[in-house]
């Protein structure tokens, strides 16, 4: 009689979980004429990346939030104005969403 292993039902729960993600992310990358823009995405809305804790789409809790990316077309994305400032290609840190409302002032 063989022993019941459930270390390795885990395991292999483990990789076909990782396997499956990353079917899922796939087609998002496969659109050579858009880019990554941060801080344009409405709430919800962004598709991918989100800061530490986040799965990524779909998770911005903010509107324009600074650390979420959404696909725009290539060569827009600083062109994007949005009420508190334009798209990025960069992650929006707090000090640069200060100097974008700074600049919007004058």
């Amino acid at each position: 009689m063989k022993h019941f292993n459930p270390s390795k039902i885990l395991v292999a729960g483990a990789i076909a979980a990782a396997l499956s993600s990353a079917v899922m992310v796939a087609p998002a990358f496969a659109d050579a004429d858009k880019e990554k823009c941060y801080g344009v995405a409405k709430a919800g809305e962004n598709d991918c990346k989100a800061g530490a804790g986040t799965s990524c789409q779909g998770t911005s809790t903010v509107d324009y939030q600074g650390n979420a990316w959404s696909f725009v077309p290539t060569g827009t994305c600083e062109e994007i104005e949005t009420p508190v400032g334009t798209g990025s290609l960069e992650e929006i840190t707090a000090e640069m969403a200060e100097k974008m409302k700074m600049d919007m002032k004058k």
